[in-house]
């Protein structure tokens, strides 16, 4: 079977322990490229349920849960929470310590090192057939995210009422 065949075959059903540990052997920059994808989808869907119809409000409001510092924060709640299993968390470990080859725009360091982490994971669960947790990831991301958005609007009132 070719790398695709099996690509498409980890995203349709269930594999072999040893189909899945030759996608978690993948390098993570592979990973993270496929859950770029596949996590960018997922947030297009969260945000397009509100039933908001405008492109430019989707955009702005999809910001938020795909910039590098909201999955570096998810990513890092996730594991001091434990939500991890033993071999997720050794595939996050992998990719994040993956020496960088280009320079973060609009994050630093290590939230990019996290987000691609984060990134390969997801991309890891997806190629993997891992339905069930992949989803289980993912909106496990989106509620950290909306609480640290919140926690930050709740703060920059509280700021705005300070300052008057």
């Amino acid at each position: 079977m070719t790398d695709k065949e099996q690509m498409e075959q980890g995203a349709k059903a269930q594999l072999t322990a040893a189909e899945k540990k030759r996608f978690a052997a993948f390098n993570t920059n592979a990973l993270a490229f496929m859950g770029d994808a596949v996590y960018e989808v997922y947030i297009r869907q969260h945000v397009m349920a509100g039933g908001i119809s405008s492109a430019e409000r989707l955009h702005f409001m999809a910001v938020k849960y795909v910039r590098a510092d909201g999955q570096a924060k998810a990513l890092r709640t996730m594991q001091s929470d434990g939500f991890l299993s033993e071999e997720e968390a050794a595939l996050v470990r992998r990719a994040r310590n993956r020496k960088i080859s280009s320079k973060p725009k609009n994050a630093g360091v290590m939230d990019y090192k996290l987000a691609t982490a984060f990134e390969a994971l997801v991309g890891y669960l997806y190629l993997a057939g891992e339905e069930e947790r992949l989803q289980q990831v993912m909106a496990e991301a989106v509620r950290i995210i909306e609480d640290k958005h919140l926690e930050n609007k709740h703060l920059e009132n509280k700021n705005r009422e300070n300052k008057q």
